[in-house]
């Protein structure tokens, strides 16, 4: 049986993505979660990823190597900067949540709109997707937007409140070829968004998921 160790910031995100990483993978998976809000709730306290964090992250992503994991998927997208300076220090493949989603959305189009809910998540997908721009030789506008309004609703775990509010912020957006959800916790409402603003809405968690499906199968691993 295939291992699989993820790592999480919110607990909503937990309490999905494994049963979608499985049905997505097409088999049973032997998963390990570690769960580390510290490192989504200190980020958006202070307003940046401390040095502190790196290390707790790396340190994290030690703890996830050795459970002989195949594969590490770290599910937040706030990490994303930190998960490509810690990779060269880890034996196994790290997947950032952002990575296929990031990479898709500026094929798209050159206009990009970015929905999160925590503010510190907005510069790290600006910039992967600015990244995957210059890889992909192609030039892209970006605009992004928080609500983190909608963040303390998740937070306090009324999710009811959290859906109503982005949604309602979605139906706002005019103008633009894509919209990207920033959060994987933002990933269940990418169906109903995309009725709402009538364009291409690209969520993390399932594109995630089909990444880490064709890296179990290519059987380099």
């Amino acid at each position: 049986m295939k291992k699989v160790a993820i790592i999480y910031t919110v607990r909503p995100v937990l309490e999905t993505f494994p049963e979608l990483l499985e049905e997505v993978v097409g088999e049973k998976l032997k998963i390990f979660n570690l769960l580390d809000d510290f490192l989504a709730s200190d980020p958006g306290e202070t307003g940046f990823f401390s040095k502190e964090n790196h290390n707790r992250l790396f340190n994290d992503c030690k703890s996830c190597e050795l459970t002989g994991a195949d594969i590490i998927v770290v599910t937040c997208s706030t990490l994303t900067p930190a998960v490509q300076l810690i990779r060269p220090f880890i034996k196994v493949p790290i997947v950032a949540i952002d990575d296929a989603m990031t990479k898709k959305a500026v094929r798209i189009g050159s206009r990009i709109k970015v929905i999160a809910t925590a503010a510190s998540t907005l510069k790290p997908t600006v910039d992967k997707l600015q990244q995957e721009a210059t890889l992909a030789g192609v030039q892209v506008g970006i605009d992004a937007e928080d609500n983190e309004t909608a963040y303390a609703a998740m937070k306090r775990k009324d999710m009811a409140t959290h859906d109503k509010l982005v949604l309602e912020q979605i139906a706002m957006v005019k103008g633009y070829d894509s919209i990207v959800l920033a959060q994987a916790s933002m990933g269940h409402l990418r169906e109903e968004a995309e009725k709402l603003a009538n364009i291409p809405v690209l969520a993390s968690p399932r594109l995630c998921c089909e990444q880490v499906k064709q890296l179990l199968s290519e059987g380099t691993l």
